[in-house]
């Protein structure tokens, strides 16, 4: 079985963190067991909630632009190229520093859910 999707098919809608997504593959959705991948979009000037996830790690991979995230106790800049190890139950979020819009590819195991995302601010 051949599971495959393509970004232009897929609707995006808004997260409890108030980042864009459009879920690239998801259990839920296209059948797959043990992850999610999804596009992230934080436009210019915008950041994202303080937040956690209780069971999901998640993995994030600066597409386009540059940005400027909180992970725990530590804040650094991100750029193009840059991939960032979110474990679960760690406080993160990401402000778009840049002049466009910043684009994530977000990996998250076990998948993205709602009802993981516990919002701290």
């Amino acid at each position: 079985m051949v599971l495959r999707t393509h970004i232009k098919d897929i609707t995006a809608y808004i997260t409890r963190d108030g980042s864009e997504i459009r879920e690239l593959m998801h259990p839920a959705v296209q059948g797959n067991k043990a992850q999610s991948l999804a596009e992230a979009i934080v436009k210019q000037g915008e950041q994202t909630l303080l937040h956690q996830h209780h069971n999901t790690e998640e993995l994030y991979f600066i597409i386009d632009g540059n940005g400027y995230i909180t992970l725990g106790a530590e804040q650094f800049e991100v750029t193009v190229g840059d991939t960032i190890c979110i474990p679960p139950g760690t406080p993160h979020c990401i402000k778009n520093i840049g002049t466009e819009a910043l684009r994530i590819l977000c990996m998250c195991s076990p998948p993205y859910n709602h009802d993981d995302t516990e919002l701290l601010e």
